[in-house]
């Protein structure tokens, strides 16, 4: 491809975003192809000439575009969002464009530093302790996991690095039942086992409760094992339950045990000042994890991750072979010692981009606005005679289920709000996921998409009515 056929065409695809964006309503959110039909219309062997790059376009719009999610859809409530938005997608071309592999500072000293000042104005957006120290990692899991290893190096004074397991120490690590899944797997990734992972019962609310966390602790200790670390959950994905930050941080302090802080989708809502009440009791944290490309507008991946001790992040972390020493060292901030990857893509510019874009008061305002439907679409459910709502909504997440009166057995019930879902994701008008809680089918409607708006959210509440009388 020529400059100037690539110019050309880049114009071309620029148009065809912003037609995309302007026109995204007239797609179906969900995909309706079955398993084996996209696969079916590719060619088994790659082509031996190039091809066209009309001809390409056109079997994209034609092959893979019918099998897309439509995730900017305003009608996708599924799941948590991977929000975009234009000046994140104007940025991702530019990163896309440089090219650029941000391991070390040499490498790119704009994007070391950049990360650097962005994660500085995250800690003062949010809230956080201002003695923290901020990286960018690809995703939740991935932040998790190097809590987890980090928290592992710590206690071990660094032998498992140095040695592996070759002790008969056994680590336990403690979450809610309701913790994300992405604890288990890095819990497995960094050797200590799923049958150490002590999942700790909730409440009411689905929070973790701190009388059940510490007779676990002291059982563990009796038993000769060693307790390691926490995951509080701040919103969590089957309901966005706030786990009780302070109580858990004082047991943590008190039984020297670390702890991280898994905010990935909510805490983003810190952006608003009266919500920094889901964090009292930080200061007894050790890590703390949000996903800007969740709710802030921020497309995939940008995984904002904050450290209390930067140190001991790094001691687990960096490996030094000859080729990548530098006459810089510790001088600056070489960020391919403080994750798992020694690549790394230029995530900072596009968070630069959003936060300069939208300002501090645009992003609190699209968020409160989100907060706002989702209590108005709480309110629907409450006053139904036929709905029911099943957990709390401290935010954008709506936990909920069809129950008409002369329904009475739980599995009555689940059943048809399982047949009740289906029957909504097929219209492809609108996109809702699913829970159980207490063993209760339950129906999650989240509203956090980037150009939701009320008419959305009415629509969305009067099919899921229409859907339901037809199941009666």
């Amino acid at each position: 491809m020529t400059p100037q056929d690539f110019r050309k065409h880049a114009h071309e695809l620029v148009d065809w975003m912003a037609d995309y964006l302007e026109n995204i309503e007239k797609y179906p959110v969900k995909s309706s192809v079955q398993p084996g039909e996209i696969i079916d219309r590719l060619p088994e062997d790659a082509p031996v000439g190039g091809e066209p790059f009309a001809q390409i376009m056109a079997d994209f719009e034609n092959i893979i575009l019918p099998g897309m999610t439509h995730w900017q859809h305003p009608n996708f409530h599924a799941y948590f969002p991977a929000n975009s938005s234009p000046p994140s997608l104007l940025a991702e071309m530019l990163t896309a464009t440089l090219g650029a592999q941000c391991m070390i500072w040499q490498t790119s000293p704009a994007a070391a530093e950049l990360e650097e000042r962005m994660m500085q104005w995250l800690i003062k957006m949010t809230g956080l302790p201002a003695n923290w120290h901020g990286v960018i990692q690809d995703t939740a899991s991935t932040a998790t996991l190097s809590s987890i290893l980090t928290a592992r190096e710590k206690f071990s004074d660094f032998a498992v690095n140095r040695r592996g397991f070759v002790d008969p120490q056994r680590f336990t690590v403690y979450c809610s039942e309701q913790t994300h899944s992405s604890i288990e797997k890095a819990v497995k990734i960094a050797g200590i086992g799923s049958e150490y992972l002590r999942q700790i019962p909730v409440d009411e609310a689905f929070a973790m409760r701190p009388d059940a966390l510490e007779p676990a602790i002291l059982r563990d200790r009796e038993n000769g094992l060693i307790p390691l670390c926490v995951v509080a959950t701040i919103g969590t994905t089957g309901s966005t339950a706030i786990d009780p930050l302070p109580a858990i941080g004082e047991i943590c302090q008190k039984h020297n045990l670390w702890l991280h802080v898994d905010a990935a989708f909510a805490g983003t809502a810190l952006l608003l000042p009266e919500k920094r009440w889901m964090i009292d009791g930080i200061a007894h944290a050790d890590t703390f994890v949000f996903n800007p490309h969740k709710w802030m507008f921020t497309n995939f991946d940008c995984t904002a991750y904050f450290v209390k001790d930067k140190t001991t992040l790094i001691r687990t972390f960096e490996i030094l072979p000859e080729y990548l020493k530098t006459a810089e060292g510790s001088r600056v901030n070489n960020y391919r010692d403080w994750g798992i990857p020694l690549g790394r893509r230029f995530r900072a510019l596009k968070l630069w981009f959003v936060i300069r874009s939208y300002g501090m008061q645009g992003l609190r305002e699209k968020i409160a606005a989100h907060i706002a439907l989702a209590q108005q679409f709480a309110g629907w459910i409450r006053e139904s005679n036929d709905f029911e709502l099943l957990a709390p909504v401290p935010l954008n997440l709506i936990c909920f289920h069809f129950k008409p009166k002369d329904f009475k057995d739980v599995e009555t019930v689940n059943r048809l709000n399982e047949r009740l879902l289906t029957k909504i994701n097929a219209t492809g008008k609108i996109y809702l996921t699913h829970t159980k809680l207490n063993g209760i089918f339950t129906l999650r409607m989240v509203i956090g998409q980037t150009n939701v708006t009320l008419r959305h959210v009415e629509n969305a509440w009067k099919l899921i009515q229409q859907a339901a009388k037809t199941l009666r």
